[in-house]
């Protein structure tokens, strides 16, 4: 099933902030991306209802493991990338910025190339 860029966002930066600071709420999530909390609580609407996330008691947000599938994917991308750009000399906030807007658009072969060419590279690096 083919997401929204802008749900693999949310699922995302729901992935990172619970491995930040253990618990996240909507507020959390609205002040990392800098959105109005309403535009986030229509967003953890459709989520919720995809089966995405749940809402547990005191309103935090946890991934399904439908959600968390896709948050995993989509910050390995993001992570690679933008390591990957930054280790070519690209700036590394223009690395991190490139990187979030590739993450969404890379086909699964082309990613899985780039990961084997990076992960090939590193450890020739690490061998010499």
């Amino acid at each position: 099933m083919r997401i929204q860029e802008s749900a693999e966002n949310y699922l995302e930066t729901i992935l990172v902030l619970k491995n930040r600071r253990g618990k996240v709420r909507s507020i959390d999530i609205a002040e990392e991306l800098s959105f109005s909390k309403p535009s986030v609580s229509v967003a953890m609407k459709k989520l919720r209802e995809n089966g995405f996330i749940e809402v547990l008691d005191g309103g935090f947000i946890s991934l399904t493991d439908a959600g968390l599938a896709i948050a995993q994917k989509i910050y390995e991308r993001h992570t690679l990338l933008s390591d990957w750009l930054a280790a070519l000399g690209v700036d590394p906030a223009i690395a991190a910025e490139d990187a979030c807007r590739i993450e969404h658009v890379i086909s699964s072969e082309s990613f899985a190339a780039l990961k084997a060419h990076v992960t090939k590279n590193q450890q020739e690096s690490q061998n010499q």
